[in-house]
């Protein structure tokens, strides 16, 4: 019975997986992007400026890896990076329409629909389903694996899709 209810719990993280895995490939097809810069990139479009530590910020990534990103999304002429005429030290951040049209025209991401599903739920089961999920890292030697807030997997600051 115990080991029933391993394989069970086993083959559930495998469905969340690949599903992860599906929709990072499905994004890279229809965008050549990372989700991580794809993140990104909305978090610029969504703006009319802003800066790399306001984008850290909301998506609680480092400063050093939205800087990355950000590089990326430069070459690939989706933003703008120009500084700030009131304070030089600061860079601005804008959506090209290039950038625009690629939010625009992205399937929707696995990690947005989870997250709206998940908080409609009640306090009790989304601290249920954390404690599940923070012990299911904890079995697996995880718990202190760095990792942003987003359904992705490989390093969140690569430059290219798997």
């Amino acid at each position: 019975m115990k080991s029933e209810i391993a394989s069970l719990t086993l083959r559930a993280l495998r469905r969340v997986l690949r599903a992860t895995e599906i929709g990072s490939r499905q994004l890279a097809v229809a965008t050549g992007l990372t989700t991580s810069q794809w993140l990104v990139l909305r978090e610029i479009d969504a703006r009319e400026e802003t800066t790399p530590g306001a984008v850290a910020q909301a998506l609680q990534f480092s400063q050093a890896t939205i800087t990355t990103i950000v590089d990326r999304l430069v070459v690939l002429d989706l933003v703008q990076r120009k500084r700030n005429a009131n304070d030089r030290r600061q860079f601005l951040l804008t959506a090209t329409p290039a950038g625009r049209n690629v939010v625009a025209d992205a399937p929707d991401l696995l990690h947005l629909t989870f997250t709206d599903r998940f908080v409609r739920l009640p306090q009790w089961e989304q601290a249920m389903i954390l404690a599940a999920v923070e012990r299911l890292a904890a079995l697996m030697d995880a718990e202190n694996i760095d990792a942003a807030p987003l359904l992705d997997s490989g390093a969140i600051d690569r430059s290219q899709p798997k």
